[in-house]
């Protein structure tokens, strides 16, 4: 497995990120692990999430919202 380097990082950022790994009982190297990780993961489809929402919505009359943004301008 490839190795990560990172360098300069700011004396409070590593004291806050060793507290943390120790909060969750884990060594740093672990902890750096999990949020690289995670930050890694594919996002969610935006078009598969919109398209879901379409057809939920779908047939449903909706308010022209132009209109209640100009009526809550003037309030």
């Amino acid at each position: 497995m490839p190795d990560v380097l990172v360098r300069d990082l700011s004396p409070r950022a590593l004291a806050k990120l060793k507290a943390q790994a120790h909060k969750r009982g884990r060594p740093l190297q672990a902890e750096l692990k999990d949020i690289l990780e995670r930050a890694a993961k594919p996002g969610p489809d935006i078009a598969a999430l919109a398209a879901r929402i379409r057809r939920r919505l779908g047939g449903r009359r909706h308010s022209d919202s132009a209109r209640l943004v100009a009526a809550d301008r003037i309030r």
